[in-house]
């Protein structure tokens, strides 16, 4: 696990999948997985727990992890028990934009009635509309903010 390219690459040898191909298989065979047995591997705190981490490119895959995971009623459970509220907050933030995609779409399928408070904070909702009127910057945080909004903003009125 801890270990630099060059060596990697070497235990990986000619013909075998590299680190990050075999990881996203990893990550869509969990996805598909209809056997509960095959969740409980934790995967979903391994999501939260990328998103603590320094790294962006880990911060990306761990809330691109919870956005691909939290659309199931019983994976959002675990992730907003798990603190995955305030962390999915947090990414709204980023300087990268797949993990601001990430975050719109996750906290989209996070709010309910339970944590609804928790989300829909003056701060929040204010920097959610200002994605939705970033349709000449990025359609794609314009069209989720949007729809978060309408969703979760316009509609609980």
């Amino acid at each position: 696990m801890f270990t630099n390219e060059k060596r990697q690459k070497e235990r990986t040898g000619r013909y075998g999948t590299p680190r990050l191909q075999y990881l996203q298989e990893l990550v869509t065979q969990f996805q598909n997985a209809t056997n509960e047995d095959c969740k409980q591997l934790n995967v979903l705190e391994l999501f939260l727990d990328c998103i603590t981490e320094p790294n962006e490119k880990l911060v990306e895959f761990g809330i691109g992890g919870v956005c691909n995971s939290c659309s199931e009623p019983e994976n959002a459970a675990i992730i907003t028990q798990c603190g995955g509220v305030p962390l999915a907050i947090q990414c709204l933030s980023s300087p990268v934009k797949n993990t601001v995609n990430s975050a719109l779409g996750a906290l989209y399928y996070l709010c309910n009635k339970s944590n609804r408070d928790e989300i829909i904070k003056p701060e929040v909702v204010d920097l959610i509309n200002r994605y939705a009127a970033a349709e000449a910057t990025s359609v794609s945080f314009s069209n989720l903010a949007r729809a978060f909004l309408d969703k979760h903003v316009f509609e609980s009125n």
